[in-house]
């Protein structure tokens, strides 16, 4: 426990971390990599060029030093970064050199400010705020590795299947290489996949949501191919995956995680919207709903730029033939054919009036993914409709941002 000295330090600092918190973080992924370059296998090399990683590191320390007298309020955020860090393989042991860097960051940028005084406070509440993240994450490790047909951190699978999903879009199948039983995953969770593309010097590991049935039997994912511009290493992963990865290939990957999922507890009804490939977790949750709770009122809403790029189309409308299930389609810029076929319900972007228009009660429970500024113009959307923040629920692919909600004081990186 920290004493009270202590925690008035670090509470004196909060306006400094807010000020300067990016370029802090900035600089202490700087040292990290300088020191510790095999962590490089580790870490979205995307998500730190594009400076996402380090705004999510430093909304996440600000949020430390605010809650550090009441570390149980940060704690669902917690759980929720130790998913993404067993996932990961981030073990206790890389924590020392984390401390040790982000308190010669705070140094280095804030200079004389940084007192020995404030080093001293901070180092003693890093130290309680990682054995919290460790504790966390050991109990993770555990339950991944003893769960039936669990393992300990990544295993190789097969792609036994690849299905072209639309022009951007591919699906994977993969089962494991050992034939054995693999452990099944509650819908909205995800995995992760490690590669290495030829001639690159470091591993790539990224994140996929499972885009199926929770099952015992296979894994799927649903990639978009993000195409590289230039130099710009955006989309080398998808690009590899969809490019020279075929049937029969090997992927490492690990266990299931992740604490966006679908409560299958509650009866009231749910909405499902998603934007993009952001209809990969709310895929695996409309089976879910339709096989386990068939009882139970769906709205299925997807926005896509057009019938090209929406995959899964047909899967969604099978499931939507039950009474209980819905699905609405909105494209931003159909083509020709799609007027011609009438194959969407609602041209150019979902707004506030058109969901009013087809949510028939606000004491729905809400998922919603897709890129960020689709996810924030759902989010006020629904707030503006009347819709209670503990009722909606959201997944970020990449470090989170802001979506102007009191939930999202600690971020993470997907």
């Amino acid at each position: 426990m920290l004493n009270e000295k202590t925690i008035e330090i670090i509470k004196s600092t909060v306006p400094v971390l807010k000020e300067h918190g990016t370029t802090i973080t900035t600089r202490f992924y700087e040292l990290l990599f300088s020191k510790n370059p095999d962590l490089l296998n580790i870490f979205n090399h995307v998500n730190q060029k594009q400076g996402r990683q380090q705004t999510a590191l430093a909304n996440a320390v600000y949020a430390a030093a605010v809650h550090i007298d009441q570390l149980e309020a940060i704690l669902p955020a917690v759980k929720q970064i130790a998913h993404k860090h067993r996932s990961l393989g981030v073990k206790a042991e890389h924590y020392p050199s984390v401390g040790e860097n982000l308190l010669q960051a705070i140094k280095d940028v804030l200079g004389d400010a940084a007192t020995d005084e404030i080093i001293s406070a901070w180092a003693d509440a890093y130290g309680v705020i990682a054995n919290v993240f460790i504790s966390v994450e050991n109990e993770m490790y555990e339950h991944a590795e003893t769960q039936s047909g669990g393992w300990e951190g990544f295993r190789n699978f097969i792609v036994d299947r690849k299905v072209q999903e639309s022009d951007v879009i591919t699906s994977f199948y993969l089962k494991p290489e050992d034939k054995k039983t693999i452990s099944s995953y509650e819908a909205g969770q995800y995995i992760s996949v490690k590669l290495k593309a030829p001639g690159e010097q470091y591993e790539m590991i990224r994140q996929y949501s499972l885009s199926d049935s929770p099952n015992e039997q296979y894994y799927r994912i649903s990639v978009k191919r993000e195409d590289a511009i230039g130099d710009k290493a955006e989309g080398m992963a998808s690009t590899y995956l969809h490019n020279q990865v075929n049937v029969g290939d090997v992927l490492q990957i690990s266990a299931p995680a992740g604490d966006f999922v679908l409560n299958t507890a509650k009866t009231n009804p749910v909405v499902l919207i998603s934007g993009g490939v952001g209809l990969t977790p709310m895929v695996s949750m409309l089976h879910t709903l339709a096989e386990q709770q068939p009882e139970r009122e769906v709205v299925f809403i997807h926005a896509a730029v057009n019938s090209k790029v929406h995959a899964l189309r047909e899967e969604v409308a099978v499931l939507a033939e039950k009474p209980t299930i819905q699905s609405f389609v909105c494209y931003e810029s159909p083509t020709e054919q799609d007027r011609l076929d009438q194959n969407f319900d609602k041209d150019g972007y979902i707004d506030k009036e058109w969901l009013k228009s087809i949510i028939s009660t606000i004491e729905a429970d809400v998922y919603f993914c897709g890129p960020i500024p689709f996810m924030k113009a759902i989010n006020e959307s629904l707030l503006d409709i009347g819709f209670k923040e503990e009722n909606i629920h959201f997944e970020f692919f990449g470090p989170k941002s802001d979506l102007s909600s009191s939930k999202n004081d600690l971020v993470t990186n997907r």
